[in-house]
């Protein structure tokens, strides 16, 4: 990954042994040992889109047969190249049934699922950089088009949904209790709290060097946070704490700090990035700094 300052990032990929990889490549007697199996890229890995998805989909149910709580992470393609011209909509079906915690940005997801939406937000927003076919549509996402998302996926069989929203932080959407007690060792503690709640995190506010690994670290710190035993509110906070500390490096592990250095900084009043929510339904806790959705189970129980 090339990070000029000034200019979006260049990555410079050759698939060598991701094109290969497949479900026996997998040691499952680890996974069996382990509370969490985390699997990442798929559009850039050949026989993971291949066949309707049926690798990718192999590996996830033999993982989460295990009793590991199994978590997914994609990636954008290239719109020209197989990845990119992939049916992800038959994939994805294929797939989720078998994924407790599904996490990409939501660039990723509409451009796989919903292409006629994506190609329609990209040119009000402009284009990323040097490439076109990355429009930064962030700012003409809506609450209402990320509840559907989140629906559409957990109807597809996701558990949790994180949208990563780059600056404006990400989206949490989670399953009824019976969903959350069935996922697996690396699960929630509190079955009961993380049942039916939909949140908005907000980003805190740092002066961004680079962001190469944001993503990745942003998801480090949901799992990080879940497999510790935190609330989806502090889960969440924790997730864009750790992607913030990420962007103030131009490298990918730099800028980050100890778990407890980076939730101290959170809760000593770090600001957060301004995030105006004017969507129906959609209230702020200005003691946790999230928005919480109308879909959320605080919210339903006290109409």
């Amino acid at each position: 990954i090339v990070s000029p300052p000034g200019v979006d990032r260049i990555f410079l990929h050759h698939p060598g042994a991701n094109d290969t990889f497949c479900a026996d490549d997998v040691r499952y007697e680890q996974v069996a040992r382990a509370d969490l199996f985390h699997f990442g890229y798929p559009p850039v890995m050949r026989r993971m889109y291949a066949d309707g998805g049926t690798e990718l989909s192999l590996i996830l149910r033999r993982a989460r047969a295990t009793g590991a709580t199994t978590s997914l992470d994609m990636a954008f393609p290239d719109p020209n190249s197989p990845g990119g011209l992939a049916d992800w909509r038959a994939i994805l079906r294929t797939a989720l049934p078998f994924v407790d915690i599904f996490l990409p940005s939501v660039e990723e997801l509409l451009f796989m699922l919903h292409r006629e939406t994506y190609d329609r937000l990209g040119p009000a927003a402009g284009s990323r950089g040097r490439y076109p076919y990355l429009p930064n549509i962030l700012g003409s996402v809506t609450p209402e088009l990320l509840a559907d998302l989140g629906e559409e996926m957990m109807e597809m069989g996701a558990r949790i949904v994180v949208l990563k929203l780059g600056e404006r932080g990400l989206y949490l959407r989670t399953g009824g209790r019976e969903r959350m007690e069935t996922m697996g060792r690396g699960g929630p503690s509190d079955s009961e709290a993380w049942a039916r709640r939909e949140l908005w995190a907000p980003c805190f506010q740092v002066d961004v060097v680079g962001t190469t690994g944001s993503g990745d670290a942003t998801i480090a710190g949901f799992l990080s946070g879940l497999l510790r035993g935190l609330s989806p509110v502090e889960t969440a906070t924790a997730a864009v704490a750790v992607g913030a500390c990420n962007v103030e490096a131009a490298d990918a592990l730099s800028g980050l700090r100890s778990w407890e250095g980076t939730l101290a900084r959170a809760a000593d009043g770090w600001p957060r990035r301004p995030l105006d929510l004017s969507a129906y339904g959609w209230q702020w806790d200005s003691r946790a700094a999230v928005w919480i959705g109308p879909h959320d189970a605080s919210l339903e129980s006290s109409r």
